[in-house]
């Protein structure tokens, strides 16, 4: 469900251990134990589930930092489907194995110019004044073989790619050589002095027969593509682009082409993310919404996991008692990676034993030391990885960037270092005076001048607000102050 606001989203410090305070033993053993007969009452027949109340377990969730949840990310994150494509819808994709050369290229000596293909001992007196006089015995075309060899005092007219004829270890260019007459069949006049392998490009000058041409991962460029050509690959073997299943939970939200309904907003999550999916070149699964219920919630979990690679799920994942993201991944085990961190409590109210993930599900994290966003959770379930963005539009759009396309990147086959978001420094134009107690991402709109690359923060850009989202380059890093940051300031961009 969408969050209503930072208030409720972004627990500080003080404020857990406020209600750390004001809660003794006895009233949570009390509601351990009324929780424990609601799932009683619910297994016996009882009413149908109404509410998940997430217990005080949901205060004391403790961020990471934002590089370590996109490392916990990317390390759950691994290549695996591989295809074969046809050469000619190769590009943008990436190698899923190395691709060697089949044969020495070029696989014959060839001409790199338009001229005469001659022995250059023949030449070492030639001068403009006094050329060398030559016989010509043949000419050769690209796609042709010379009809005859060059002997001493002959030549054979070659033009550029054609096969260098036998006995001749240099190629004159055209412009150094002048037609001519002897004894009334065609000579040439050879005015310099050619050097022996003069204009000749040799056999596997460029690639030898089984040398690497590109390493799996690599990105494939039309210049891969003319090479992969040039080696008869005609079907090549890329990683296939993820299929990510999108998942929107709330009540609350009314598919896009429905009225507006008293208290309902239209499900604008899902096609935002399924856009960003696409545009970092995986293949978005848009799943039904599901309502604020564990039981349902969980199914359509399983359910996406047996059509995709990614899932991402979009609302539902604060503090409130119908954040029903929160309080499933609440009921998992951390990673082994994880759970030497703080970050990862003990919790106290688990999920009701009907609404289960799967069983082989690991916590990564759930909570990053970021605005907006902090809710953000990740989790591997069956060896796939979950993405639990907020329902909010800013803070569920700045989750994508941070977290999800650089997981899509790397299902891609992309390298670690190369799936993290791309980042470049640029000046504030304006100044930032919003504080936080934790790193800050604001939508931004870049602007070159004078050589100089300025950043000029977008107005509406709240968690819950989307009208800057069309129009941010990027998004600007603010450590945490108090104070925020003044113009001039030298800020990190992450590029959109």
């Amino acid at each position: 469900m969408v969050e209503t606001g930072q208030d409720r989203t972004e627990q500080t410090e003080q404020d857990r251990q406020n209600i750390e305070n004001r809660t003794g033993q006895t009233e949570q053993d009390k509601s351990i134990a009324r929780d424990k007969q609601d799932d009683i009452e619910r297994l016996s027949g009882g009413e149908a589930y109404v509410k998940q109340p997430q217990g005080e377990a949901r205060y004391r969730r403790r961020a990471v930092k934002v590089e370590e949840a996109m490392r916990l990310v990317l390390e759950a994150a691994v290549p695996g489907r591989r295809e074969l494509v046809p050469l000619r819808q190769a590009a943008g994709r990436r190698l899923a194995e190395a691709i060697t050369a089949t044969t020495d290229w070029p696989p014959f000596a060839r001409s790199g110019l338009d001229g005469f293909a001659v022995r250059s001992a023949d030449t070492t007196l030639a001068s403009p004044s006094t050329p060398a006089t030559l016989r010509v015995v043949s000419s050769v075309a690209a796609g042709e073989l010379a009809s005859a060899a060059v002997a001493p005092g002959t030549a054979v007219r070659i033009m550029t790619g054609g096969p260098v004829p036998l006995g001749a270890d240099a190629v004159v260019m055209l412009e150094q050589t002048a037609d001519a007459l002897v004894d009334g069949l065609p000579a040439v006049h050879v005015k310099r002095a050619a050097e022996p392998g003069q204009n000749i490009a040799p056999r596997g000058e460029e690639f030898r027969c089984g040398s690497v041409i590109a390493e799996p991962g690599t990105r494939l460029r039309p210049g891969h593509v003319a090479l992969l050509g040039t080696f008869g690959y005609a079907d090549v073997p890329v990683y296939a682009r993820p299929r990510v299943a999108v998942l929107a939970t709330g009540a609350e939200l009314l598919p896009v082409e429905a009225a507006l309904a008293p208290g309902c907003i239209r499900d604008s999550n899902s096609a935002m993310v399924a856009a960003l999916v696409e545009q970092c070149g995986g293949e978005a699964l848009v799943l039904r919404r599901v309502p604020d219920e564990p039981e349902a919630t969980a199914r359509a979990i399983a359910e996406a996991l047996a059509q995709s690679e990614l899932i991402i799920t979009t609302g539902g994942v604060s503090v409130g008692d119908y954040d029903v993201i929160a309080s499933l991944l609440r009921g998992l085990e951390p990673s082994d990676g994880a759970a030497e961190s703080p970050a990862f409590p003990a919790v106290d109210s688990p999920a009701p034993i009907e609404a289960k993930l799967p069983q082989a599900s690991r916590l990564l994290f759930n909570k990053v030391a970021m605005r907006p966003g902090s809710p953000t959770s990740a989790a591997l379930m069956e060896g796939k990885l979950l993405l639990a963005l907020s329902g909010n539009p800013g803070a569920c759009f700045v989750g994508f960037e941070l977290f999800a396309k650089p997981a899509i990147q790397r299902l891609q086959g992309a390298g670690v270092n190369e799936s993290l978001p791309k980042q470049v420094t640029a000046k504030l134009a304006s100044p930032f005076d919003k504080g936080s107690p934790h790193e800050r991402f604001v939508r931004t709109r870049l602007i070159s001048r004078d050589g100089m690359l300025f950043a000029d923060p977008l107005a509406f850009s709240k968690s819950s607000m989307m009208a800057s989202i069309p129009d941010a380059d990027g998004l600007i890093r603010l450590k945490a102050s108090p104070e925020g940051a003044a113009a001039d300031t030298i800020v990190d961009i992450i590029l959109l």
